[in-house]
């Protein structure tokens, strides 16, 4: 198992007085994103008793996921280059996590935000957004693409609010080319920190390519001979798959983010949603991690990938957000029902895994 410096990044305690390090008192919560565990699985798959499958906690950043170090980061490179001025505002397209992270950055910082969702945006993420300050604008159904997206309506309407709102700036997730930097900047760094000299591959959803982007970047110099492993739900285009209509937000876009270079991938995989939304299921039940429907995706890939590795092989999997967000969506029977999904029988996981089928590129 990895040790050393990621154990190093939690809050010391000194037996059992419980004695705080001052050390890592931070000014601000923008502060303390990133610091956050990485686990291993030992109980979902019988392959986690001869491959090392990790995964890193994002859920653990204090608003629940990884889009605050993208939040962070790109309010920081605005303010660097005068594009976001004291009293401005912040308007963005999200389907939740990216505004919340957002949301967070201008509450510390006293900036207005506005989030344009539209009806796929879960109740939860809605409250979340409001209970942070900001402000929802939605964009009605009847403006989705032929696909049933309603991505490119809502990224016209933010480019639309950025332009007639006064000290406005839209950071555009989906087209910044910054949006990588975000991500060798922490999470590459962070995962060299925890495994040191040694692991051999990585899975991460794709959307805006923000994540994958970044951390490949950083991890191919640190380590030749890593795989990168992409991840996108059934009915996403990104890897090149047919479009179709989808429930799952977090992953999976109508078009081929800007940000993508296929030659960065190993290899990708197109996850359907009854199995994404199972694997979410045992997560919480065979290993006490109560996380997001992406992340069911990414760790039925990374199991897979697993199967295919030698005995001893280390792979680490990104949880990108929590799953009490969707307490009312893929932990709920009357929506899966509802939706025509299907939660298998958790025995059959094995099966239902080894189904997967690699794209190479």
């Amino acid at each position: 198992m990895p040790t050393g410096s990621l154990n190093e990044r939690h809050l010391s305690f000194e037996s059992n007085k419980m004695v705080r390090s001052f050390s890592w008192i931070r000014e601000d919560v923008t502060q303390v994103v990133g610091l956050v565990p990485t686990v291993s699985l030992q109980n979902i798959h019988p392959v986690t008793k001869t491959r090392f499958c990790h995964v890193k906690l994002e859920s653990c950043n204090p608003g629940g996921s990884i889009k605050e170090k993208n939040a962070v980061y790109l309010v920081d490179d605005a303010e660097a280059k005068g594009l976001l001025k004291p009293g401005g505002t912040i308007i963005e397209s999200s389907s939740g996590n990216f505004g919340i992270g957002l949301a967070i950055v201008g509450a510390a910082r006293g900036y207005r935000v506005m989030i344009v969702v539209d009806a796929k945006t879960a109740p939860p993420m809605r409250r979340m957004l409001q209970a942070y300050g900001a402000e929802l604008v939605d964009v009605p159904l009847s403006e989705a693409d032929a696909g049933g997206s309603m991505q490119k309506a809502r990224m016209r309407k933010a480019k639309q609010l950025s332009e007639t709102i006064p000290y406005a700036w839209y950071p555009c997730q989906h087209l910044n080319p910054v949006n990588t930097e975000a991500h060798a900047h922490y999470t590459g760094q962070e995962i060299e920190a925890a495994f040191g000299d040694t692991l051999d591959a990585v899975v991460v959803g794709v959307s805006t390519a923000g994540q994958i982007m970044g951390i490949a970047r950083h991890l191919k110099r640190r380590y030749p001979g890593i795989q990168i492993i992409g991840v996108d739900v059934e009915g996403s285009v990104i890897l090149g798959t047919p479009a179709k209509p989808y429930k799952m937000t977090g992953v999976g876009l109508s078009f081929t983010p800007p940000n993508l270079d296929y030659q960065m991938l190993d290899a990708g995989y197109v996850v359907p949603e009854s199995l994404s939304y199972t694997v979410c299921h045992a997560l919480a039940q065979r290993e006490g991690l109560l996380l997001g429907a992406s992340t069911g995706a990414i760790v039925a890939a990374g199991l897979h990938l697993a199967t295919q590795m030698a005995p001893g092989s280390r792979i680490l999997m990104i949880n990108p957000d929590r799953g009490d967000r969707y307490l009312e969506t893929i932990y709920d029977a009357d929506w899966i029902s509802q939706n025509g999904f299907e939660i298998y029988d958790f025995d059959s996981l094995p099966w239902h895994i080894n189904s997967l089928s690699p794209i190479r590129f």
